[in-house]
């Protein structure tokens, strides 16, 4: 509706039309549809499903920081700062044009430096540990791309395959097939208050 009005708006500007039908017409009314999210039991299942699988620690991190998928995988370690707890979020990774790339974040407000919680610094240290690993059994193969979430050989991962992983092990965890890594996401607020209050019972 909204293109349609914009284009006759256009044609009766430039004297094609006498006036705009569509703007007799009543504007159709949009249903939301809530955004899909796990509970906790689910992110267990699934997070246990994606165990064995070399994306677990990247699953972990989207669920305990709300960052969408592609931002998570342009993460670099110059962007993190585990003393403080925080990390910047500056671009997206994704494939343009055939070829892996960082790109400008989804909107303006999508550069942000985002405060982590206890259990995210965790699997950020533990990413770091096994990445060390992983380049001395690399050796000469090890290509130093100073990605976070990086391949046995240092190369950034395949979004794709990111997406093909989670949608394996929510099958395994027999999820629905609509869940993907954008759920993470819409679960990571309801996590991250868990953790809160977890927190605060603590102290």
């Amino acid at each position: 509706y909204a293109i349609l009005l914009a284009i006759l708006s256009t044609a009766v500007r430039d004297g094609a039309l006498g006036r705009n039908p569509a703007a007799a017409v009543k504007r159709p009314r949009v249903t939301r549809r809530e955004a899909d999210y796990l509970s906790s039991q689910q992110v267990r299942a699934v997070l246990s499903a994606a165990q064995s699988t070399r994306y677990a620690p990247l699953f972990e991190l989207l669920v305990n920081t709300g960052m969408r998928r592609g931002e998570a995988l342009a993460l670099q370690w110059s962007d993190v700062d585990l003393e403080a707890g925080t990390l910047r979020v500056r671009g997206t990774l994704a494939r343009v044009n055939g070829r892996l790339d960082v790109t400008e974040p989804k909107t303006a407000k999508s550069k942000r430096t985002v405060p982590l919680s206890e259990p995210a610094v965790q699997v950020l240290r533990a990413i770091r540990l096994e990445q060390a690993q992983e380049r001395l059994r690399a050796g000469s193969w090890w290509h130093q791309t100073g990605y976070v979430f990086t391949t046995s050989s240092g190369e950034p991962y395949e979004p794709r395959n990111a997406l093909r992983a989670f949608k394996a092990a929510a099958k395994r965890a027999g999820l629905p097939t609509s869940v993907g890594l954008h759920t993470l996401r819409h679960t990571a607020a309801s996590v991250m208050r868990r953790n809160m209050a977890c927190r605060s019972r603590s102290d």
